[in-house]
């Protein structure tokens, strides 16, 4: 299997995790976040699979899944996203699938960084940086969920969150 073969199942597979933790969440905030994430890796599968073809150069990788995310963890934190459950999630098993997600952005990560070391072409090059970079704002992205679920601080949790260290692309 060839790695643009090998990378465009790894965001296959991302999509469909996210679509699967989405329709099993409760919680309205992170059901948006979840669907939000899935909507990312079929650009990034897109993304490839024109770096693969080589027929279009994919436009410059660059979403707002950060920002979009932190809008909906302060419209949480505002109440104006209803919750059945209230803000936790309750479950051990819920929480590892949202660990499972964070590692695998993790390896998505590495493995981009890895492809992007041994590429030839400079535009293939800045490409899989570009995808490493997405991959990293997912990552995030699930650290704060992971965290949000894991230890939650009654009207403090958001103040709390490790927004502070993420970087404005």
């Amino acid at each position: 299997m060839d790695i643009y073969t090998f990378a465009m199942q790894m965001e296959k597979d991302g999509e469909e995790y996210y679509r699967e933790l989405s329709t099993k969440c409760k919680n309205e905030g992170l059901k948006k976040i979840f669907t939000m994430l899935a909507d990312e890796e079929i650009k990034h599968f897109q993304i490839i699979r024109q770096l693969r073809d080589k027929s279009i150069l994919p436009d410059v990788i660059d979403s707002e899944v950060l920002a979009d995310a932190q809008n909906i963890f302060e419209e949480m934190r505002a109440g104006k996203l209803n919750f059945e459950q209230g803000y936790y999630v309750d479950t051990t098993e819920e929480t590892n699938a949202y660990r499972k997600a964070r590692d695998i952005e993790d390896k998505s990560r590495k493995f981009y960084l890895e492809k992007a070391e041994g590429e030839v072409d400079q535009q293939s090059k800045l490409i899989l940086r570009l995808l490493a970079r997405e991959e990293d704002k997912h990552y995030r992205i699930m650290d704060n969920i992971v965290e949000f679920v894991s230890k939650p601080e009654p009207g403090n949790w958001l103040e709390n969150a490790e927004w502070h260290h993420l970087d404005k692309y």
